[in-house]
């Protein structure tokens, strides 16, 4: 079961946003779409996803499409009327789930809806995840035609008996197969490892990022497998079933990675995340980026969260604009069928929403950029914050020459221990 959506404040049944959030703006707008469909449920998984069989009547894949360009409409509406300046998408990216279980035409329909509401900018990175046993060669083609620039593949492991513990269902044979399609097609690729998962050994994890390494990808995500309640992999854990990695066994696999990735010519530019030339080099996630760097974005999709009119980069650290709030976050109900429901009889879907201030919205930037390759301009701190950097650089967290340059740029270890960093700059 996916975690429970915050409580917020009600959002009004048009969807309407608050007065203040109109007016010029400097930030991106990207669109994020949830496809809330799996063939089969991950042990670890605790997204807003759902089977068939869990699905019940009323929530059909096959009615998806249309649904979604329902609240694409909507979402044209809203900005229209609350007064948001219209904006070309810089960025699209279909996540869940696994978007790939619908139509590749299906798809392509909700980009075009994109397409029509706003437009897409010149340039625009359009992204889908993907299971490797989700795609075709046909049906990659289609998307490139439809638009589409990128395919991030859920790989997760090459080691059968590592997916196998994730329930995952693919072949780790047909990586490469599904790589070569994507390349072929003129797409973008990403591949998506998760590690420490109980009963990796450091020489499994080794192999994953041989596997990786040998396909030539130009993007790649390591995260560290989190065990949440209510998922699958928790009960086993909690029955004594599968074992905890311990969190020396994941630090030792995260400097794995970066040592493989970098002697590949992939460089870190989140935490999370290696691209061929970091940020700048053209194979970072653009839409990630715009995440982490607070610009605007809208969550189609069951569950789906959106956020606009937030401070702009150069006002991060300046005054608190007359109506003492900066930024509107607001997040969908979560069960496609109550979803869809919603958008049939006209009403927006959005189950609540919350208004940040100043304070709160520069403290979220701050929280986002320490992550990031370029580093947080130490001005976009509190003064505790500012005094909290000397101690950080001498405990080899912070970079000390990124420092005395006005930037807190995360080391290696600082990477490893990014959680307590932020904890000490937000003080």
């Amino acid at each position: 079961m996916s975690p429970a959506l915050p409580d917020g404040e009600p959002v009004p049944a048009d969807g309407s946003l608050p007065e203040w959030v109109a007016g010029p703006t400097e930030r991106a707008f990207g669109v994020y779409v949830h496809v809330p469909f799996c063939t089969v449920r991950c042990g670890y998984c605790d997204f807003n996803t759902y089977t068939s069989a869990e699905l019940g009547g009323g929530a059909s894949q096959a009615s998806y499409a249309a649904t979604a360009l329902r609240e694409v409409g909507l979402a044209r509406d809203v900005l229209d009327r609350s007064g948001v300046p219209s904006r070309p998408v810089s960025t699209v990216f279909f996540g869940g789930g696994t978007p790939t279980v619908l139509p590749a035409d299906d798809l392509a329909a909700i980009l075009g809806g994109v397409r029509d509401a706003w437009g897409l900018a010149p340039g625009v990175e359009v992204t889908t995840e993907a299971n490797p046993d989700s795609v075709t060669p046909e049906s990659l083609r289609t998307l490139a035609a439809a638009g589409f620039t990128r395919v991030s593949f859920g790989m997760q492991s090459a080691v059968p008996h590592v997916l196998a513990t994730l329930d995952r269902t693919h072949d780790p044979r047909r990586i490469p197969d599904v790589v070569a399609w994507a390349r072929d097609a003129g797409l973008d690729v990403s591949l998506d490892l998760i590690y420490g998962t109980p009963g990796e050994s450091l020489d499994d994890w080794r192999a994953s990022l041989d596997t990786v390494v040998a396909t030539g990808v130009d993007h790649v995500s390591a995260y560290a497998l989190v065990v949440e309640p209510g998922t699958k992999m928790f009960a086993q854990v909690r029955r004594g079933e599968l074992p905890l990695p311990t969190e020396d066994d994941q630090a030792a696999k995260y400097e794995l990675a970066d040592t493989a990735l970098t002697a590949a010519g992939l460089d870190w530019y989140e935490v999370s995340n290696w691209a061929r030339g970091g940020s700048t080099g053209g194979h970072a996630c653009r839409h990630n980026l715009a995440y982490w760097r607070g610009d605007d974005w809208w969550g189609v999709g069951p569950g789906a969260h959106s956020y606009v009119g937030g401070p702009t980069a150069a006002s991060a650290d300046g005054a608190v604009p007359a109506s003492g709030h900066a930024g509107v976050r607001w997040w969908n109900v979560k069960h496609p069928r109550r979803y869809a429901t919603m958008l049939e009889a006209g009403t927006s879907p959005a189950a609540g929403r919350e208004l940040l201030t100043h304070d709160e919205a520069v403290l979220e930037r701050v929280m986002l950029q320490v992550r990031l390759d370029e580093g947080l301009d130490l001005a976009a701190l509190e003064p505790d914050g500012r005094r909290a950097v000397a101690g950080l650089v001498a405990d080899g967290l912070l970079d000390g020459r990124a420092a005395v340059g006005g930037r807190a740029l995360l080391t290696l270890r600082g990477r490893l221990l990014a959680d307590a960093v932020v904890r000490d700059l937000t003080v």
